[in-house]
C-alpha cells in the first residue's frame, strides 16, 4: 500500500510540473475567449515544464530548472505565467500566476494608436472575442499616472512604441529615462541608483549603459479596458511563462461562495470543453 501511496504522489508530481496543472481564473481580464470562473487545463509540456516555483500554498519561493520545450512563446498564444510584480515592484510579494495573451515578443516593436494594437508597425490580429467596454479613447498625450513605463506620456489607449527588450539588447541610461529602467533593472537582480551627481551606478558602478540579460514578452487581455497588463506593469520575462491553457473543464459564477444556494446552479453547462485559441 506505502508504495502504491508513493508512486501516485511520484506520478502527480511528475504530471503537474511538466505535462499538465490545473489553472481558476479569477477576473474578466480575457473575455469573452476565457471567463471569470473558468477552470482551464494548462498545457506545461509545450514551453518546457519546471519543477515547483514555490512550497504550495505559500510565497515562498523555490530554486526551479526547466525541461527541454517543444516551442518557444509564438504571438497570440494565451499564456500562465509567474505575476513580475507591479510598476514600482521588483518582484511581486505574493506569488501567483497571471492569464494574458502574448501579443509581442523580444525585439518586436508594440504601440497602440486609438486601441489599435500595431506590432513592427504592422496591424496585429484581433483575438476573436476582444472587446472594449466603452466607446470612449484617452487621447494620444494624455498620460496616465499608473502607465508603464513611470513617466512615460502614454495612456492604454495610445502607448508606445517600445522596442520589447531582448537578451544583448544594450539601453543607453540617461538620467532623463533612469527611472523608466530602474525597477526593470532590478528584476534582472541588479541594484541602479542615480546619485546626487546625476551619475547612473549599477550594482555600485558607474553606468552609460545596460546590457539586457533576458527575453520578455508583452502581454495584454482581450478585454482590454478591462485587464491590468503590460501596458501598466511591464514586460513579461519569459523564463516566467508556465505554460498555454488548452480547455475549459469547469465553469461557474465566481462571485457565488460554496456555502450559496445558487452556487451549483451557477454552472455554466455551455462552457465545459470550450478550446481556448
Amino acid at each position: 500500500f506505502f508504495k502504491d501511496v508513493v508512486f501516485v504522489l511520484v506520478a502527480f508530481f511528475f504530471l503537474n510540473s511538466f505535462v499538465l496543472a490545473s489553472f481558476e481564473v479569477p477576473t474578466g481580464s480575457m473575455e469573452n475567449e476565457i471567463m471569470a470562473g473558468d477552470f482551464l487545463f494548462v498545457n506545461k509540456f509545450l514551453y518546457g515544464g519546471t519543477t515547483p516555483r514555490n512550497i504550495p500554498f505559500t510565497n515562498i519561493r523555490l530554486p526551479w530548472f526547466r525541461v527541454p520545450a517543444i516551442r518557444s512563446v509564438e504571438r497570440g498564444d494565451v499564456i500562465v505565467f509567474e505575476f513580475p510584480g507591479q510598476r514600482e515592484e521588483t518582484q511581486s510579494p505574493e506569488f501567483m500566476f497571471y492569464l494574458k495573451r502574448a501579443v509581442a515578443l523580444s525585439g518586436d516593436t508594440v504601440q497602440i494608436v486609438d486601441r489599435a494594437l500595431y506590432v513592427n508597425g504592422k496591424p496585429a490580429p484581433l483575438p476573436r472575442h476582444m472587446k472594449f467596454n466603452s466607446y470612449a479613447i484617452k487621447p494620444h498625450g494624455q498620460a496616465e499616472y499608473n502607465i508603464f513605463p513611470p513617466g512615460a506620456p502614454f495612456n492604454e489607449d495610445n502607448w508606445g512604441p517600445i522596442v520589447v527588450p531582448r537578451k544583448g539588447d544594450v539601453i543607453p541610461m540617461m538620467p532623463a529615462t533612469f527611472d523608466q529602467w530602474r525597477v526593470f533593472i532590478g528584476r534582472e537582480g541588479h541594484t541602479a541608483l542615480l546619485d546626487m551627481q546625476g551619475r547612473i551606478l549599477i550594482d555600485g558602478k558607474p553606468a552609460d549603459a545596460y546590457t539586457v540579460e533576458r527575453d520578455y514578452i508583452f502581454g495584454m487581455g482581450d478585454n482590454r479596458d478591462n485587464s491590468l497588463d503590460s501596458r501598466f506593469w511591464g514586460f513579461i520575462p519569459e523564463e516566467n511563462i508556465v505554460g498555454t491553457p488548452m480547455i475549459v473543464y469547469w465553469s461557474w459564477a465566481p462571485d457565488k461562495s460554496l456555502l450559496d444556494p445558487g452556487k451549483f446552479g451557477s454552472i455554466r453547462f455551455g462552457r465545459l470543453g470550450t478550446l481556448i485559441k
